[in-house]
């Protein structure tokens, strides 16, 4: 092998390490499938199907018209509820919890029975309408089987008063 070709190979093999090394050439770990259960006449429900795919989920929908069933099935709390409910790896979902925090759900693996946004905000995924101005500030809630909650993360404009 000639000086000119033992530099060329060396080199690509180098800039190949490195961006190895960065993970340039790395793939993410696919997203688990999610299964969505929900009324076929709810558009907003529609709307988040579609921000989940749009942030990398693969998405089967159920149509079905007793929520109240699925609801109570995967032990989502009342106060809790939404208009649909998602089953994504070892997590249930409900309602429009942006798909940031389920990926982050998903990656931290907390110790919880899943996310929840109770209600419909103004702004959520799948409830975007109006004027960003008038967008709902709403939490995002993990739900124990035991019943306890907390704050998982936080969204919307900041009032001030």
């Amino acid at each position: 092998m000639d000086r000119r070709r033992f530099f060329i190979t060396a080199l690509g093999t180098g800039a190949g390490a490195f961006a190895l090394s960065r993970g340039l050439g790395a793939q993410q770990p696919a997203l688990p499938l999610m299964t969505v259960y929900k009324s076929a006449s709810c558009g907003c429900c529609t709307g988040w199907v579609e921000h989940a795919r749009k942030s990398g989920f693969t998405v089967k929908t159920v149509d079905t018209e007793n929520l109240a069933g699925v609801k109570a099935e995967m032990g989502i709390p009342a106060k809790l509820q939404s208009c649909h409910t998602v089953v994504v790896g070892a997590y249930v979902v409900e309602g429009h919890v942006p798909a940031d925090d389920v990926k982050k759900l998903l990656a931290t693996k907390p110790k919880v029975r899943g996310l929840a946004v109770p209600g419909m905000p103004v702004g959520s995924p799948g409830m975007e309408q109006g004027s960003p101005a008038n967008y709902d500030r709403y939490d995002v809630v993990a739900f124990t089987t035991a019943g306890a909650t907390s704050v998982f993360a936080t969204h919307g404009p900041t009032r001030r008063g």
